[in-house]
């Protein structure tokens, strides 16, 4: 009696230590295959997405009336009526904002280069205006260096506004420092500068963190640097000095006035008062616009925020850390993280093995799933982002890998050896059982009129007695993977008969169980040689087509080249310049744009060929489109019309004065002597100008007038250029 007592209880414990020990290899399998799938990058989407919903779940925060943002909206572009904003007025609000004592004015406004009128008054205003602080853009591999105004950059008022965007273009990090690779100082951000002004005045200074990390530390908060796998990020750009984006909510978060109204007076100067200032574009045309974790929307497109808006949050998130113990948002290490996803997995695997009940079991996870959710968002109200979607799904592959496993073997418990050899003698397929020892105790006929050998020579014998050396180690490696997993899997191997034909296969594996709880591998084969030849002739065939079609294209691209350019100057040719013009003057109307037309003729050239001949009047015309080329924009066209002539399309000219500054400088770069094969030739030229649609509403006109207004120029006496007569319609 008392042994068989000891007995039951043996087994029991054996039962539960193996339970145990299934779902803790689970666990750790499932953890590791997630963790794999997670460095590839795959879950960085939904992770971002997950806290983004979170963000967005957070109670609303009260106003921060430290900042106040002058907003320049397209109501403010037309009543001022010229884009980008003139220096004048940019002057004449920098101003009004000097008298109210604001702490800091923030002027997120590119203004590299002069806005007539009043640039002399904003150049005042940039000198005048110790708390001003204005932008500069930071080269990077998408974008060039935008300067900022030299006043303020020789003044060390400046600061970069650089953003860092996330693969789906939302923004969820701050710049706070630069570091160049010429080994300067690092530059501080935009937002950065401007807090450092207003805390400043508190008596608060950046200092590095006390902790030896090298942390920025601006009172009793440590700015964490952000790296390369915080949160969900995987191998993300950790580049400069970035933190983690912690926004006070959505778009219009924060105080905000127009321009028109502080220009008219119309904003008391308490308003700015011991306050900063940002002035910046809200303008819908302007598109200077950033997408946020608050831009998210479960339904409906994602709602973004004007950049000046997203500096604001950013020196709110300084602000509000450094002198109110805000929260910052910060993350796990990486083995934290690997342990709580781990944790989950084991809960999974934990729930359905205990209830053992697909039903049941999903129940279970919901509400763990559930839970799992509180627990994330309550952390990351109090500072702290730990990952969700991955610590679900392995709850979730965890929960249905037990699952699988009990239906498994529940199913294989209720088969037998006969059952098996019921189901191979219906099937018309080559089918093979072989026992753990890896050899053939059961086969069909099918098999053995397939290999070739009758069944009595193949029964009790394993792959090596009867494949080549490769094809018995690959199959030996299938069969492992199935004893070992006890899953099925399928296969595609070649397989050699006894008559040294070799054949394509493909072959399902899967384990079976008898009543006594013998296992037993079963494998069905099909012939699928044939399939595999039709498969490589149509791979054949489509790499052909692919072949054929880019050949095609390449010699349409060649033929359209050569149809709309010349010959001579690899310019637009008269064909290609109509096109291109039509364009134009479609946009423009579209945009309430002007387009400006210059025809340009050389003087003198009928000389050149007479008395240095032809080849010469050749290099020449070539050296001009080059030189012309090199004049102007990107989005300009430079076409040769035949003989001597050229026009030039100047879309979007912001003004009469700027078509006249580029027709003066293509005058003088075409004035330079030309050296061409040891000739030195001087050339002048004459331009006609024409706009649209202030002188011609339609192509015809416009071109004419251009080249009235050009032989205008060449009978007052050559060399220069003139408009055309007809007056100018001011829309």
């Amino acid at each position: 009696m008392a042994f068989g007592k000891y007995r039951d209880i043996l087994q029991r414990l054996h039962k539960v230590t193996q339970k145990r020990h299934r779902v803790m290899l689970t666990a750790v399998s499932v953890t590791s295959c997630v963790l794999a799938v997670r460095l590839t990058g795959l879950l960085q989407g939904w992770e971002l997405a997950t806290y983004d919903q979170m963000m967005r779940l957070r109670p609303p925060e009260p106003r921060d009336d430290r900042i106040v943002i002058v907003t320049i909206d397209d109501s403010d572009l037309r009543q001022i009526g010229k884009y980008p904003i003139p220096d004048a007025a940019l002057a004449k609000l920098l101003k009004i904002l000097q008298t109210t004592n604001s702490r800091a004015i923030g002027l997120d406004i590119y203004r590299d280069l002069p806005v007539a009128p009043g640039h002399q008054a904003l150049l005042k205003a940039y000198q005048q205006n110790p708390n001003l602080i204005g932008i500069t853009y930071i080269a990077d591999q998408d974008n060039p260096e935008v300067p900022a105004p030299f006043p303020l950059k020789r003044l060390n008022q400046v600061g970069f506004n650089n953003l860092v965007h996330d693969q789906d273009d939302k923004v969820r990090r701050g710049l706070l420092y630069w570091k160049p690779e010429d080994k300067r100082a690092a530059r501080q951000s935009f937002a950065l500068v401007l807090a450092l002004k207003y805390l400043q005045m508190q008596g608060i200074k950046p200092e590095t963190a006390a902790d030896q990390s090298g942390n920025l530390q601006l009172g009793n908060a440590i700015f964490r640097r952000y790296t390369a796998h915080d949160g969900a990020y995987i191998l993300a750009d950790d580049g400069g000095y970035q933190i983690l984006l912690n926004p006070r909510g959505p778009a219009n978060s924060f105080r905000q006035v127009s321009l028109t109204e502080v220009l008219a007076g119309k904003v008391a100067p308490e308003v700015f008062r011991d306050r900063i200032v940002l002035v910046g574009y809200t303008a819908v045309s302007i598109n200077d616009f950033v997408f946020t974790s608050y831009s998210s929307q479960l339904i409906g497109a994602p709602r973004s925020i004007s950049g000046v808006e997203f500096h604001a949050n950013l020196i709110s998130q300084i602000l509000s850390a450094a002198q109110d113990g805000r929260t910052l948002i910060n993350s796990w290490t990486d083995p934290m993280e690997w342990l709580w996803i781990l944790a989950w997995a084991g809960i999974g695997a934990a729930i359905s093995s205990q209830l053992r009940s697909p039903r049941l079991s999903a129940l279970g996870i919901a509400i763990a799933g559930t839970s799992l959710v509180l627990i994330a968002h309550g952390s990351l109200l109090i500072g702290w982002w730990i990952p969700v979607v991955p610590p679900l799904v392995t709850m979730t592959a965890s929960a249905i890998v037990i699952i699988a496993h009990i239906a498994r073997v529940q199913e294989e418990m209720r088969r037998s050896k006969e059952f098996l050899n019921t189901i191979i003698n219906t099937i018309p397929d080559p089918i093979f059982v072989k026992d753990r020892n890896y050899r053939w105790v059961v086969l069909n006929e099918a098999f053995s009129r397939f290999l070739g050998y009758p069944l009595t020579e193949l029964i009790e014998r394993s792959d090596y007695d009867v494949f080549p050396q490769a094809e018995a180690d690959i199959f030996r490696q299938q069969d492992d993977t199935v004893f070992h997993t006890e899953r099925e899997c399928h296969n595609e191997e070649a397989f050699t008969d006894r008559n040294g034909f070799t054949h394509q296969i493909e072959t399902k594996r899967s384990l079976h169980k008898d009543a006594a709880g013998n296992r037993f591998l079963v494998g069905i084969i099909r012939d699928i040689t044939e399939r595999k030849r039709m498969e490589d002739d149509l791979k054949r065939t489509t790499a052909e087509l692919v072949q054929s079609n880019a050949e095609l294209q390449r010699s349409t691209t060649e033929l359209s080249h050569v149809a709309n350019h010349d010959s001579l100057t690899g310019l637009p040719n008269r064909k290609l310049f109509h096109e291109r013009l039509e364009q134009a003057i479609a946009w423009a109307e579209k945009k309430d744009q002007v387009v400006a037309l210059l025809f340009l003729d050389l003087d003198g050239f009928k000389q050149v060929n007479d008395t240095k001949g032809h080849d010469i009047g050749d290099l020449l015309l070539r050296a001009v489109a080059g030189r012309l080329t090199g004049c102007l924009r990107g989005s300009d066209t430079v076409a040769r019309l035949g003989g001597d002539e050229f026009t030039i399309i100047l879309p979007g000219i912001p003004s009469v004065q700027d078509a006249a500054r580029v027709a003066t400088k293509l005058l003088s770069t075409l004035a330079k002597p030309f050296e061409l094969e040891g000739h030195l030739i001087s050339i002048t030229s004459s331009v006609g100008i024409s706009l649209y649609p202030h002188q011609a509403s339609d192509l015809e006109t416009l071109l004419k007038e251009a080249d009235n207004a050009m032989y205008r120029a060449k009978q007052s006496g050559k060399g220069r250029y003139e408009f055309s007569l007809i007056p100018m319609e001011m829309g």
